[in-house]
Parts: structure tokens; sequence; C-alpha cells
């Protein structure tokens, strides 16, 4: 799976093509004349714990994620160039660039390698004098670059004390390499490579105050461990790394014309926008995000924040920070069933790791005998919380922690770290819901993300609350832990202000019945409860199912409209959003309408993504691109209900025939599966020997046991 193009990319939004390997990250141009690599590190931030929780995105306050540096190679050759070719290989990814200039081919090769954390980027031309030019090196925080033989490096200190560090180091075969005025002059050379590492003294840890080691001696061990093992054999290690990640699940879903491939992917988007079929490029898409997940979160990482680790901005929009109201959850939603379990853990371990300056910032705003937890909308990876309390934020963030043991089966994790987390997010909650005079329960002061007055009871924050009591009484039960506690959250379970249905057949955002049929609002918050939530099914719940499918055209301006009229150009105004198309999609799919699950990824792919297949809000925001990927596999495997249902959602356009392999399941299963003419053919489950589950196929339900 290739992403190309045919030019250099000028403009970093749009045309330039990201790696990464987690904490480093660089959108590659392939510049001709001048070749500009931009790049970032995971963890440099201005800002602090930000008690007052303002939203302050400067030095100090909340503060922002940082761009970190460039490296800029300025070649003497002219800016002339033909047979350009530019391409990111997903499954390898490798990023290369090709061009001829003169008659002499020039090519680069660029990746981001995990298993020996350097960049590595390298240069070659079949010209008999070789290439010859200069290499600069430059802080986007304003420290001093140094020279010392064939490296570069500059290291400084942050106002808020972050002390952070870059390094490049210099190879070549034919001619020479010398520093002179502050950079690298190479002259005559065959081959030049680049190896490039950045860090900072940034720890995940609240009780070190956020510091670790210094900066300098890790970046220097790192380049010297990794010049020493060579380039052949770090290139080997990262195509390995990322193939068994990438090749891990495939999908086809029908036959793209063979000289669609010939066209560079701008021109595709472009062509598939106007309505013509290319079923490789959904699928393209669908890789590329997860493409990205592994890119910008491994273990041992921060998690993807909304541009995922590519920032070229000091001052990017919202910060570049964890919105936890949809975005970075929606980031994850390919994790676990895409066969990335591995990419969850740095979300899991941000949870765990930031909930101590949460549980401080929940007792300052509602009390110091308050127990648990909760976050504000914006959060920092100094404990910083920054815009408008998002209540049921931990709910939420618990509905990961249980989704990872649900598909790992993992025993040990859910002992000693999901099973205490989720139980303390309860008590907060046990705590925190009101009574109101009918005897229900309520949530308090909550606030339907981004949308309508705060008040009691709004119906996105009683779905989490369920779904989180829901999730804690599943694991406590296969645990057989906590007797009377699960009594206790059972019963306030029991107890919950129910979702109702309103005036015009609508699934209410309020316990009011105020919802405006007319109202394009890009949040679909009120339909929590059928994705990624669990409470609203078609099978269990029909007529809530029948509400939130009103709801769902209403918010996409087909309210009353025939399902004949239904189209991705349908869905206007607030609503073209690059994160609302993924989660409409996912939506579309729990509730078992494949074509509108389809027109959502036309409407991506369509008004939302720019030429170089990232998504847009605008601006640029990972969480389209992540998110898609997530709602996808949900056309194909759904497991929620308690049995795995193969196909539950696919468009006629791919029912002709296609296949799946790879993707994953609760429970610890993994699937395969082949179809033809809307009728699976082939089937295979893969789980633990001698458990027994249960499959619904071509409409009926089956129960089996593993092998």
């Amino acid at each position: 799976m290739k992403i190309w193009t045919d030019h250099p990319g000028h403009h970093w939004e749009t045309e330039r093509l990201p790696i990464g390997n987690g904490r480093l990250g660089a959108m590659i141009m392939g510049g001709v004349k001048v070749d500009t690599i931009q790049f970032n590190e995971e963890s440099l931030w201005s800002g602090d714990n930000n008690w007052d929780g303002d939203y302050l995105t400067g030095d100090h306050g909340f503060g922002s994620y940082r761009n970190f540096g460039a490296i800029v190679i300025q070649f003497l050759h002219s800016d002339e160039y033909r047979d350009y070719h530019r391409s990111l290989d997903l499954n390898q990814g490798i990023c290369t660039v090709s061009y001829i200039n003169n008659g002499d081919h020039y090519k680069y090769e660029s990746f981001a390698s995990f298993p020996d954390q350097v960049m590595v980027f390298k240069y070659t031309t079949t010209r008999r004098s070789g290439m010859s030019g200069t290499i600069t090196l430059s802080s986007a925080q304003g420290a001093s670059t140094t020279c010392d033989g064939n490296a570069l490096k500059f290291y400084g200190i942050m106002p808020n004390s972050l002390q952070y560090a870059a390094k490049i180091v210099a190879q070549h075969k034919g001619g020479k390499i010398f520093s002179q005025n502050g950079q690298l002059i190479f002259q005559n050379c065959n081959e030049l490579i680049l190896y490039c590492h950045a860090a900072t003294d940034y720890k995940a840890d609240y009780y070190s105050g956020w510091r670790g080691a210094a900066p300098s001696p890790m970046v220097d061990e790192i380049l010297r461990k990794a010049i020493h093992k060579g380039y052949k054999k770090i290139r080997k290690a990262h195509i390995l790394d990322i193939t068994q990640l990438m090749k891990a699940v495939t999908l086809q879903t029908g036959k793209t014309d063979g000289d669609v491939f010939k066209i560079p992917i701008d021109q595709r988007i472009k062509r598939y926008s106007t309505g013509k079929a290319d079923p490789n490029l959904e699928i393209l898409l669908f890789q590329y995000g997860r493409y990205l997940l592994i890119s910008s979160s491994r273990p041992g990482s921060l998690p993807a924040n909304l541009q995922g680790i590519w920032n070229n901005s000091n001052a990017p929009p919202w910060a570049s920070d964890y919105h936890n109201n949809i975005n970075v959850q929606m980031n994850y939603w390919a994790a676990e069933v895409t066969g990335l379990s591995e990419c969850h853990k740095p979300l899991l371990d941000f949870i765990i790791q930031q909930s101590v300056s949460c549980r401080i910032a929940t007792r300052k705003a509602f009390g110091p005998n308050t127990p648990g937890w909760t976050a504000r909308t914006s959060q920092s990876i100094f404990g910083g919380n920054g815009w408008e309390w998002n209540i049921t934020a931990s709910a939420w963030y618990a509905h990961h922690l249980y989704e990872h043991w649900a598909f790992t089966r993992d025993s040990i994790y859910l002992e000693t770290v999901a099973y205490p987390a989720i139980k303390e997010i309860c008590q907060f909650w046990a705590y925190r819901l009101k009574p109101r005079e009918d005897g229900l329960l309520v949530v308090p002061n909550g606030w339907s993300p981004e949308h309508g007055p705060i008040e009691d009871g709004v119906m996105y924050d009683q779905q989490l609350v369920w779904d989180l009591f829901e999730n804690y009484l599943e694991i406590a039960t296969f645990l057989n832990r906590d007797i009377e506690y699960r009594h206790i959250i059972s019963s306030l379970q029991n107890q919950l202000a129910p979702n109702k249905i309103g005036q015009w057949g609508q699934l209410q955002e309020w316990q009011s019945d105020r919802d405006d049929p007319t109202d394009l609002h890009r949040h679909t918050s009120h339909l929590f409860a059928v994705f990624p939530g669990r409470q609203i099914t078609p099978q269990k719940t029909p007529n809530l199912a029948s509400a939130a499918i009103t709801s769902l055209k209403a918010r996409s301006g087909n309210f009353n409209q025939p399902d004949s009229t239904f189209s991705a150009a349908s869905t206007i105004g607030d609503s073209r959003r690059s994160w609302t198309w993924p989660w409409r999609c996912a939506l579309w799919a729990r509730l078992g309408d494949g074509q509108k699950a389809s027109q959502m990824i036309r409407g991506l792919l369509s008004y939302n993504t720019h030429p170089n297949l990232l998504t847009t809000h605008p601006p640029f925001q990972i969480d389209g691109n992540l998110g898609i990927s997530g709602a996808i596999a949900e056309m194909f495997l759904q497991s929620h209900n308690k049995y795995i249902e193969i196909l539950p959602a696919i468009p006629k356009e791919w029912a002709a025939k296609g296949s799946f392999k790879g993707l994953k399941a609760r429970g610890g299963y993994t699937v395969d599966c082949e179809w033809e003419n809307g009728k699976i053919t082939h089937l295979k489950v893969y789980g633990r020997k001698g458990s027994t589950l249960t499959i619904k196929v071509n409409g009926a339900l089956h129960p089996i046991t593993s092998q």
C-alpha cells in the first residue's frame, strides 16, 4: 500500500508525508534544490500543572505542544526536475523520493525506526561528481547549534525548565564532509546518510515533577549505538517492525481500475469526490489510519495528540493537546479491533499517569473529600487541565481501560491496572450522582460537549455513567471481587434516569424535549450509547435504536428525507468536520446501515481530506484518519453484543466479493473471512483453545467451541 505524488511537498499541512516512531516524527518534503525536514519529539511542551484550569497556551499556564526544529539540506544543483516521484510505503514505513536533475538520478529514503529510536535520511545520486551542498540543524525554540566534525547539535531549556536536545550525525560515501560556520558542508558525495535523534528531560510521573534524565547524554548514546549498528541493519529491523504490525490486518472489498493506480494521490481524491468508485482508495484510507497510529503511538510513548506527533507551529490549533470529549478517544478506536493493541498502551498509561494530577484538580473543584477523579476537556502532558470540565471524562477513559481487557483478555493487566482504576472512577460517580424528585439519579451540572447549556441529566453523561457501571460489573464478576460493592453499583445503575424519545421521534440530547431537527451541530454526543458504547442496539433496544437513527439523520441534514436521497453531500454545515465523519460512520455501522456508513467514508474523503490524505477539521487533525479505520472495521465485524457478528454493515458496493484477515473481536479472538454476493463463504476464528463463543454468520447465530 503506497501513497504517492508527482511533486515536492512544499506545503507542510497538505502536501508533506509523515514518518514517525511514536516519539519522533517528521514531515517529508522531498525538495529538489532545498529539502526541509521539519521534525518533532512528543514531549516538547510549554506550560505546567496549571491548577487554575485556564487555557493560556503560551510559555506558562496550560501551554502547548511545540515545534522541535528542522534539518535543511541545500544542494548546489538547480531546482529543475523531471520524472519526480515521492511515495510513502505504508507496509514498510519508508518514504522514497526520486527524480532526474540535468540527466542525473537522485533518490532519497526516509524512515523513523522504533527499534533503534532514530530517524534516518539517506540521499544518493548517479552523478559522477556526486552531490554537494550544506546541511543545517535549527531549533524552533531558539537554541544555538554547534558543530563537531560530521555532527550538528543544539541544546536548550524551555521557560518551564524543560530541557531539550537534538543532534544529527552525517555519514557519506565519496567526497568529503566538514563543518564550517555552524553547518555541515558536503562535497562530491555519492551517498549521504543523516541519523537524527531528539529528546527532552520529560518523565511521565507527577511525583518526579514530570522531569527525568538530562537529554543530551541520551541523544549522544542513542546515536552512537545507531551508527555502530549501521544503516542496513537499522533499516532491516525497522521494516520488520512495521511490516509485522501493518500486515496483521488486510482488507479487500473490490477491484480498482488499474489505470487509477497511475494517478497521484491528490488526483485520486479529487476523482473520488466526483462520485467515481475507488475501493482501493477506501482501503488505503483504512490502512493509512493504522500506519499513522503506529507512527504516533508506540509502547513507552505519549499518546497521539490532536495532530498525532506532527506539528510545525509554536502556537498550534487547540494547543495540539489531548481533547477528551471525543478526539483522543477516537484516535484509538482502531487500536484493538485492527490488531494494534500495543499501540493502545500509550493512552492507557497516560490515563493512569495523569490521574494523580486529575485527582488533585478534582478535589479542588468538587471538595477535599471527593473520592476518585475526572478531568477538564483539554489536557497537557504535565497534569495540566485547561478548558471546561468534561465531567464524565473519567468514565470515557475507563471505557478504554475496559476495552483493552475485553479484546486481549489480559488478566494480569485487568487485576493490576484496569480493575482498581475503573473501581476508583466508579467511586467518584457513586459520590457524585444526584437524586431527582422522582428518585432517579442524574449527573449534575453536565454538558453535552460544546453544545447546549450546563444542566442535570444530560444524556451524554447519563450514558457514560451507565457504560462505566456496566463495564465495572462485568470485570468485577469476572474476577469474583467486591460482591457488596457490585450490589451498590448495580443498584445505582438501575436508578439512572434512562434515555428518552422526544416529540419528533428523536433520541433526546437533554432531559427536556427541546432538540431541534434542523440542528447540524458537529457533535453527536447523545449517541455515545450506540457507539462506542453498547447500551443501545437494534437487537436489544429497537425503539431507542430507531430514535437514534432519527437523530442521526437530522444531525446530517436529512430529517424527514427518504433514504434514497441520503448522501454525503447532504451532510452540511458544522457537520462537515474531520472527526464527525468517522463517528457517524461507526454509528451507522452499529445501526446496521452499511450504505449510510459508506457515505460517511465518501464524505470524509470528499470534504475533509487534504491532498496528502491527512484529514482536516479544518485545520489538520489526526482524529479523522485514526477514527475512520476503527469505523470501517465496525462495518466488517462487531462484538459488543456478547457475540461476534460478521459483515453487519457492508454496503452493496462491497458485497460482490471481498475478504478480511486479522480483525480482532472481544474475548481474545481473531477473525478471517471471505464472502461473495453478500454471503460468507469462508470463515476462520482463532482464539483461546476450548473457549466457547457465539458467532452470527449470514444472519444466523451459531454457538461454537474454539479448537
